[in-house]
């Protein structure tokens, strides 16, 4: 199987998985909504929140994966939340909450390799911030996740959201020709034995676990599965997640999610 056909088998796999979870939790949220007084004044439908604050989450990631990002780097970076910060939608928190999660976490590990790479781990000057902006419009809420971690490579970007890539625990000398380069959002393939298509004995995913427990990064990176996944999760109601990136500096992402208790008429 070429890459894109394995690509385009997961994706069809995993969102069809999505649905199916989506649908027994909701169920199983509803039925018990029978069977307890109602606490929350009309402010859930099952596992749908009606007034998600994006805020809320993106603080509680944020918080998580700093956690993270201090115990396997030894630093992290601060998170900034603005634009208009009180503004709620309704959506499926734990949706939001995965993708917020898997961003974050690759934009705090680009800040501090970036900034380590270039000032060493023992400089004074603080790691620049996580800037993220919240946008609400009738019909969507849109979120830019701004970090100055430098950028994605040109050689790694065409394969930005490729499943089993990842940099974690591989250098490159010269990112600009060599593929491992580019930072956590780009790619790096899970060769060997285990390569879909390879005639080994070994299987993709024992030599993926494996892989990322010799990386040493703990679960902030090493799997290539996070933003692939996280773009799923943001498709699913008819959203969009995307990504822009200037070399050398930093990398922009840019997630528009559809309001739940809208009509799906619009488009994005």
């Amino acid at each position: 199987m070429t890459p894109e056909a394995i690509s385009s088998f997961l994706d069809t796999t995993i969102t069809s998985r999505i649905g199916l979870r989506l649908i027994a939790e909701q169920h199983i949220a509803l039925s018990n909504s029978l069977k307890e007084p109602r606490t929350r004044g009309g402010r859930r439908i099952g596992v749908v929140g009606l007034e998600c604050s994006p805020e809320r989450l993106i603080r509680m990631c944020a918080s998580f994966v700093g956690s993270l990002s201090d115990a396997t780097l030894g630093s992290s970076p601060e998170t900034i939340v603005d634009g208009v910060v009180d503004a709620t939608f309704a959506y499926v928190p734990v949706h939001l909450e995965y993708i917020l999660t898997e961003i974050l976490k690759n934009a705090y590990r680009a800040s501090v390799e970036h900034h380590f790479a270039l000032y060493g781990s023992s400089s004074s000057k603080p790691i620049p911030p996580v800037i993220v902006t919240i946008a609400p419009s009738p019909d969507f809420l849109s979120l830019r996740i701004r970090d100055q971690g430098g950028g994605i490579s040109p050689a790694s970007l065409p394969r930005v959201f490729s499943y089993a890539f990842t940099t974690a625990g591989r250098g490159s000398s010269d990112p600009e020709t060599d593929e491992g380069g580019g930072g956590p959002y780009a790619a790096q393939h899970v060769g060997g034995s285990a390569a879909i298509g390879g005639d080994g004995d070994g299987y993709l995913f024992g030599e993926i676990t494996e892989k990322g427990l010799q990386t040493g990064m703990g679960t902030i990176a090493g799997l290539g599965y996070g933003l692939p996944l996280a773009r799923l999760y943001a498709n699913y109601f008819g959203g969009q997640l995307d990504l822009m990136t200037l070399y050398g500096h930093g990398t922009d992402v840019f997630l528009k999610l559809r309001r739940l208790d809208k009509p799906s008429a619009a488009e994005i």
